[in-house]
């Protein structure tokens, strides 16, 4: 019997109409209600107002981030009972929503979730009940590239549901050959988290997320944006922004897989990324690899490293497996011109904002998910001036924003 989606996602003069919202299925969505041009209005209003006290000298226009189809990661929790899983959220008592139809999931992500539903029906595994604290499946998280390709992660409790997966990953492959990262991960805590520490991969090893000017590298437990083409302009003002500057000698902290010091990268400018994790180092490597160009990635904490080659004390446990003589060793201690910045939600904090204030560093570059954060950061600086701000609507239908600021040193 057909049915029509739950969803129903039909954009109406700016606003996704959701079934499941409507039916008070799924709320993660809070703001999906209120007209698209509205949340933009009201998200302008409220950032203004949080950066008061740092006054950028220009507001550039938002980078908007679509009504629909812009997601390109699921965090899929599994519910349901063995051989009837459902793929979605667990609701207040834990009990599985199923939102294969979600209409803000990118469409290819859209058209395996039911698929991938049907292949684990066919494992016989039991979904996890977070009451009872027994079952196997975890969660099922699905990556979509620009290209349709996607990397597909399970993860389950015990040895046992990752020997399951593993006798029929041959089976897997052919009912998604666009899934070019298939991976399993073993969490055995009875805790609220995404993912375990072991990861055992079944077929590829990262990614690639073909972009507009780059290639990057995506591992398992990488990071990237959830909106592909809002994390792109994001890219391109932050490059924008440093050829304005002509800086000449960037840094990249908190660098992820290198997305902007790959876009900032060119053959008159030396960048430098920071990163603690090291996987993702090796993918900022791998992109620098195949541009061809002069990007030098190091494994370490950024408030450390920043302290070392900046504050002048301290040491930095970086890792550089590519440094192989002295002359690599100083290009990091040639001080930047330029530094990018892109924490955490918890910005980068009193240590890294009072190392940047002392630094006499020209220009800073400042990508935030998080305003308030933003705002303290910029008040530990009362050196640098906002000359521009521009926000970057990562997460329609919900109050949260990128927002990236350039700040010049008065």
């Amino acid at each position: 019997m057909t049915t029509l989606p739950l969803s129903l996602a039909s954009a109406d003069h700016g606003r996704l109409h959701c079934g499941y919202f409507e039916r008070g299925k799924c709320r993660s969505c809070a703001l999906i209600e209120t007209p698209y041009e509205q949340q933009i209005t009201d998200k302008e209003s409220w950032c203004r107002e949080t950066l008061a006290e740092a006054a950028p000298r220009e507001w550039l226009p938002t980078f908007a981030g679509g009504v629909r189809d812009f997601r390109n990661r699921a965090k899929l929790a599994v519910g349901g009972s063995a051989g009837h899983a459902t793929l979605g959220i667990l609701d207040q008592e834990f009990h599985g929503v199923d939102l294969r139809d979600c209409g803000i999931q990118a469409p290819a992500i859209r058209a395996v979730i039911p698929v991938l539903a049907e292949f684990l029906d066919g494992t016989g595994l039991e979904p996890y009940d977070v009451v009872a604290r027994r079952g196997e499946l975890k969660f099922v998280h699905v990556t979509a590239a620009p290209s349709g390709e996607l990397m597909i992660r399970f993860v389950v409790r015990t040895q046992h549901g990752l020997d399951v997966l593993r006798s029929r990953k041959g089976p897997l492959f052919e009912l998604v050959p666009a899934a070019s990262v298939v991976s399993v991960n073993l969490l055995p805590e009875h805790k609220a988290v995404l993912e375990g520490s072991r990861e055992e991969m079944f077929r590829g090893e990262s990614l690639r997320m073909n972009l507009d000017r780059v290639d990057l590298h995506l591992r398992p437990q990488s990071f990237f944006q959830t909106n592909t083409a809002v994390a792109i302009g994001l890219y391109n003002q932050v490059a924008e922004w440093v050829d304005s500057v002509e800086a000449k000698n960037l840094w990249d902290l908190y660098c992820g897989v290198g997305g902007f010091a790959l876009y900032c990268a060119d053959s008159s400018r030396h960048v430098t990324g920071v990163e603690i994790s090291e996987q993702a180092i090796e993918s900022a490597k791998i992109s620098a690899s195949e541009l061809g160009i002069d990007a030098r990635f190091l494994a370490g904490d950024a408030t450390e490293f920043a302290e070392e080659h900046l504050g002048g004390a301290g040491s930095s446990p970086l890792v550089d497996s590519s440094a192989s003589s002295a002359e690599e060793h100083l290009a990091t201690d040639e001080r930047p011109d330029c530094v990018v910045v892109n924490p955490p939600r918890r910005g980068i904090g009193a240590k890294l904002s009072s190392v940047l204030e002392d630094s006499g560093v020209e220009h800073i570059v400042y990508s935030s998910c998080n305003p308030v954060s933003l705002a303290k950061d910029l008040a530990r600086m009362p050196s640098y001036t906002v000359e521009r701000a521009r926000i970057f609507d990562m997460f329609p239908h919900t109050k949260h924003l990128e927002v990236a600021a350039l700040l010049r040193r008065q």
